[in-house]
């Protein structure tokens, strides 16, 4: 699949699927820091949407740059628009889970964005947000396992190697995201808390 997108320049559906993961991405730190129990579930959409298109677009030229000057490193070879379509396109079943969560939010509101559940919550609504969790979870499990193959076809490395390309990443990746984060916050103090909920 990768090999056919090999030779399309970088378009508007990478952009549009960089946006939904980034959105997705977003949405479940929202989870993770509980901010349905702080803010509306219109307000935690519009945020994880404005600000989660942005990071996912910009995160997808930077961990390309990455990924790519990695795999050269072992021995691969790959151009970035090549590395961008396996990024854009590896993550289509988060673009699924990015549904998911609206469509969860939607029904149940603020305890969608809410980490554990509070005590006296109904069965039914603790059963429905662990199998939306988890689902979420197959289905970043099954986007990691795409992305690596794309790259092991695109920079002609194995998948074991092109496994440890991909863990190298996400960690460079998350070391510069929280540069860039402290570097924003010392530039434009409080800037970012009107995107990343408080503790």
């Amino acid at each position: 699949m990768f090999r056919e997108l090999a030779a399309r320049p970088v378009g508007i559906v990478d952009y549009l699927l960089a946006a939904a993961q980034g959105s997705g991405n977003v949405l479940a730190l929202y989870r993770t820091e509980s901010a349905g129990a702080r803010s509306s579930v219109e307000e935690i959409l519009w945020r994880s949407f404005a600000f989660g298109a942005v990071v996912g677009v910009v995160s997808l030229f930077l961990m390309a740059v990455i990924y790519g000057r990695l795999g050269a490193r072992a021995g691969g070879k790959s151009t970035t628009s090549q590395v961008i379509h396996v990024l854009a396109y590896g993550g289509v079943p988060l673009v699924a889970g990015v549904a998911l969560w609206v469509l969860t939010a939607l029904i149940v509101g603020e305890p969608a964005f809410i980490s554990t559940p509070r005590a006296g919550a109904e069965p039914f609504l603790v059963l429905l947000l662990r199998v939306q969790f988890a689902v979420y979870v197959l289905l970043l499990l099954w986007s990691i396992l795409l992305q690596v193959m794309g790259l092991s076809e695109i920079q002609g490395l194995a998948l074991r190697k092109a496994f440890g390309v991909w863990i190298l990443g996400q960690l460079v990746g998350y070391l510069l995201s929280v540069f860039l984060a402290m570097l924003i916050d010392a530039l434009f103090p409080g800037v970012l808390l009107h995107f990343i909920p408080p503790h």
